[in-house]
């Protein structure tokens, strides 16, 4: 469910639709039917995986980990290239689709300095003290 994480810009409805659909897989493999109206947080301590970092968790540090790789690579490779470039086409009528970089950026406004992927041991140690940081909330998208 999450090979290529890293790269994907993910919709808010689809945020939802990812927490709904490992709620889903908990339920159906804890064997609780949703007419039983067990809560999901009960559902979340019989599997163990109450406090655990759910998909969404898991793809933002997936994300923050290929930011901080591509960051470190040489100005001149492609990737590089490609994270820092603007498309020069008109875009469709309407409200723009939020890129990549957005939601990079949105992920690294909380609690991360600017320019510290640039010391691969601290960015490491950062975007997984991020997911304990997650842990704690309650209730992001719910």
């Amino acid at each position: 469910m999450l090979c290529g994480a890293e790269v994907w810009q993910i919709p808010t409805r689809e945020i939802n639709k990812f927490l709904s659909t490992e709620m889903d897989v908990l339920r159906t493999s804890a064997r609780k039917s949703r007419l039983g109206r067990i809560k999901s947080e009960h559902i979340q301590e019989i599997m163990g995986v109450k406090g655990k970092p759910d998909t969404i968790d898991i793809i933002e540090q997936k994300r923050l980990q290929w930011y901080g790789h591509v960051k470190r690579m040489p100005e001149d490779r492609i990737t590089n290239l490609i994270i820092d470039s603007i498309p020069r086409e008109r875009r469709k009528r309407g409200r723009p689709r939020k890129m990549w970089m957005e939601g990079v950026q949105a992920a690294t406004t909380r609690n991360l300095e600017p320019d510290q992927w640039r010391n691969r041991k601290e960015w490491c140690l950062v975007s997984r003290r991020r997911r304990q940081l997650l842990k704690n909330r309650s209730d992001r998208y719910r």
